[in-house]
């Protein structure tokens, strides 16, 4: 399978089974759009009037050459080894854990319920933490490295739980040989020099949500009163940020039906002095006027594909950042089994609630029907583990022959659910800005390849 596309002047042509991206001119372009229904010959007489004849057979051998070194209309060699990554055997290696079912914003998208994730307000104590980080230590195998995201609501409400589970972890890590990667995820109301000294000494990456400009910004994420949380937390984030040498953090956003123009929030935040950002689609019911619609996307395109060329101009003036759904491996990337099966929740990767119940991840917690089963207990819903473990880009129709299927591996399972109640659904909106990120985040890795050459 490939894929061709034009964008910031480049032609660019990606094997999608090898993941081979060629830069080409104008007549390879077109030499590649005909090689598979036409003959040399068929190729030769229908673009000799536009290039000549022997610019055509140069392009021609260039195509041959690149398919004989199987970097071009390449077979898929993945789809035969589907059954040994659904057979393969999995162990826990992340988990995150629900700090707080309570938050003290009153974000209008939250899927979470304002944090209470359409239950009730609860705080997770510290013995069913120490349970939870216990449970992933017994189920990690041989596994030493190990991840756990403090989550919300907001974690920092109960901050204190925090910062003894982080403690309980590091003496468990030195007795079982295993190794503890903790990360926060806060909307940055409660920070202060405490939390940010030990977010630094023990956290390895901190996520801050915040949306952009002050009027995005504060129309989406008000306290209760109404009022916005800008002026507040901006000063905060710029301050850690800075203090972790502009790495390991993220300043993480929303954009929605109101802010299509989002490419200004994330140069909003470049701007501010932040490096790591990622600005993210709202998954929201059709009935929100929020959500992002169909009629929305040839402009959000468009934003997309203005950011992208922004950041080429920045990165030639020195004045780089990342943006997070930009960031993608052209020569190494995940491995076979992540490609095609994706995040791991269900398997892998597991959200817990104050309570201490398991759940694929944490937009399933709420749904019953998506329970595992506890940390007294262990995994008792065996059957949502092996359904999750069978879902791939092999097992939705819709991804098969999608040329960013390697790069998303079937993307969000509880977007497919929600949608159309199966995770081996998709969620078509989503699918469409994620092909187009796609092709944003390839162009920028040639543009900064041919830079250097």
């Amino acid at each position: 399978m490939v894929h061709q596309y034009k964008n910031n002047g480049y032609n660019i042509v990606l094997d999608v089974n090898s993941g081979a991206v060629h830069v080409v001119d104008d007549a390879a372009y077109d030499v590649i759009s005909l090689w598979e229904t036409h003959s040399a010959e068929e190729i030769e007489n229908c673009l000799a009037p536009v290039y000549g004849a022997s610019q055509v057979r140069e392009a021609t051998d260039e195509v041959a050459a690149l398919i004989k070194e199987e970097a071009l209309f390449s077979k898929d060699i993945y789809e035969d080894s589907i059954a040994n990554i659904k057979q393969r055997k999995t162990v826990v290696k992340a988990l995150c854990l629900h700090i707080a079912h309570d938050c003290n914003l009153k974000c209008r998208y939250c899927f979470a319920g304002e944090g209470e994730y359409h239950g009730k307000k609860a705080w997770m104590s510290f013995e069913t933490g120490k349970a939870a980080l216990d449970f992933l230590i017994a189920n990690s195998g041989g596994r030493r490295n190990l991840e756990v995201d403090f989550f919300g609501g907001e974690p920092t409400l109960n901050f204190q739980v925090v910062k003894d589970l982080v403690a309980y972890g590091r003496e468990q890590e030195k007795i079982h040989n295993k190794n503890f990667r903790f990360t926060l995820t806060t909307n940055g109301v409660l920070l202060n020099d405490e939390i940010m000294d030990f977010a630094n000494r023990e956290m390895a990456n901190v996520v801050l949500s915040i949306d952009g400009r002050k009027n995005v910004n504060d129309k989406m994420r008000p306290f209760a009163n109404g009022s916005g949380s800008y002026d507040l937390i901006v000063p905060k984030f710029q301050k850690l940020a800075e203090s972790r040498n502009q790495m390991n953090y993220y300043v993480r956003g929303t954009f929605t039906h109101e802010n299509p123009d989002f490419s200004k929030d994330v140069l909003h935040l470049a701007d501010l002095g932040f490096r790591q950002i990622s600005i993210e689609p709202v998954v929201a019911r059709e009935e929100d006027d929020y959500a992002i619609r169909e009629e929305d996307l040839p402009e959000l395109f468009e934003e997309y594909d203005r950011l992208a060329a922004e950041m080429v101009k920045r990165h030639k003036n020195g004045e780089s950042f990342n943006f997070f759904h930009f960031m993608i491996d052209l020569e190494g990337g995940p491995c076979v089994a992540k490609r095609m099966s994706g995040c791991g929740s269900g398997t892998e990767y597991l959200a817990v609630t104050p309570w201490g119940d398991f759940y694929p991840c944490h937009q399933f917690v709420g749904n019953e029907k998506f329970c595992m089963g506890n940390v007294r207990d262990g995994i008792t819903g065996t059957e949502i583990s092996d359904k999750f473990k069978s879902c791939s880009v092999y097992t939705k129709a819709e991804c098969r022959n999608c040329f960013a299927k390697f790069y998303c591996s079937g993307g969000c399972a509880a977007n497919a659910y929600n949608f159309h109640g199966d995770i081996n659904g998709v969620y078509e909106i989503g699918c469409a800005l994620q092909r187009k990120r796609v092709e944003c985040a390839i162009m920028i890795k040639a543009a900064e390849a041919l830079a250097t050459d």
